[in-house]
């Protein structure tokens, strides 16, 4: 009895890990960054912000920078000068917007 029942605790401490690594990791990832289109190129997929702390990727102080986007439909919804939010992740090829909308 005793035995199952270190088997059970140490299922449930695993259990309880897991899910709050795998929330913990969807919370940073879901943080919306504010920013401002500087430039977009649509036939390289890729898109110049200029934006506030992205704690989320780990930069501390505001700068501008060319990002990947996931979906290049994002790019025809935005113009130069816009106020937006976006997600964004890091990516083996740099950083990339996972999700944009214009800022309300």
């Amino acid at each position: 009895m005793e035995r199952a029942m270190k088997s059970i605790t140490r299922i449930a401490a695993a259990l309880a890990l897991t899910l709050g690594l795998t929330f913990g990791a969807a919370a940073a990832q879901g943080a919306s960054i504010s920013g401002e289109v500087k430039k977009i190129d649509e036939s390289a997929g890729k898109i110049t912000l200029k934006h506030g702390p992205a704690k989320s990727l780990g930069m501390d102080e505001p700068m501008t920078m060319v990002y990947r986007v996931k979906d290049p439909a994002l790019l025809k919804q935005v113009k130069v000068g816009d106020k937006v939010t976006f997600e964004a992740e890091e990516a083996a090829a740099g950083y990339m917007v996972t999700r944009m909308e214009k800022a309300k």
